[in-house]
């Protein structure tokens, strides 16, 4: 039961100079320290990570200084609060995250301090490319089972169909698919063979391809 979580979780935060109390307006344990006014913390307490803990952290935010979320510490170090998304998840809220020992110890996993996320501006850029370059919408948000028309495929697939009555020269493509010397060098997925110097031709999976993705072929984007 969380009881078993209280005392560890109130002897950490009387550590930390405050005094806890449990089961305070809802709160599983509230602890103030002796500053004026004072500084409040709120520690809710749950077995494993869930959304339930989660959602209790952002209801009591708006009123301490402090929200700590503590759980029993999982076996082997396996459970969700060892998860790194978890992590950088209450990082992003502020929140302080705790694990507590059957022994009673109490491991700090996040500190509740104001997050500021590293800026990735490549993969930022990847994102912006990767949309100017797609035409129109050829995917639907929340696919996962279908491969993805991406940019690059749609460039693919406007070779191929440049390609489907004879082989062709990269730079005879560019118009169609910027990118072609690229994409038949290195012939990702496979549908397109070298015929002879600086000339390249479809391959079996190629044709095949033209099929599959018919729907998707430049003259239907």
């Amino acid at each position: 039961m969380e009881t078993s979580l209280y005392k560890p979780v109130k002897r950490f935060l009387e550590g930390l100079g405050f005094e806890a109390k449990g089961e305070i307006c809802s709160c599983d344990v509230v602890a103030l320290d002796q500053g004026e006014p004072a500084a409040l913390v709120i520690c809710e307490l749950k077995l494993s990570f869930t959304l339930e803990l989660l959602l209790q952290a952002v209801d009591r935010s708006a009123a301490c200084d402090e929200v700590w979320l503590a759980v029993r510490a999982s076996v082997r170090g396996r459970g969700r609060e060892n998860d790194s998304r978890v992590k950088k998840l209450c990082r992003l809220c502020g929140f302080g995250l705790l694990s507590v020992f059957s022994s009673g110890r109490v491991e700090v996993l996040v500190e509740p301090v104001p997050w500021k996320p590293r800026h990735d501006s490549r993969r930022r850029s990847k994102i912006v490319a990767e949309h100017r370059k797609r035409r129109g919408d050829p995917a639907s948000g929340g696919s996962t089972r279908a491969p993805i028309m991406t940019a690059y495929r749609q460039q693919a697939l406007a070779c191929a169909a440049a390609m489907a009555q004879s082989p062709a020269r990269p730079r005879d493509l560019k118009p169609a698919a910027p990118d072609a010397p690229k994409i038949l060098q290195n012939n990702v997925y496979g549908w397109f063979e070298r015929v002879e110097r600086g000339v390249y031709g479809l391959t079996d999976a190629g044709k095949a391809a033209l099929v599959t993705w018919s729907a998707d072929l430049p003259s239907r984007l």
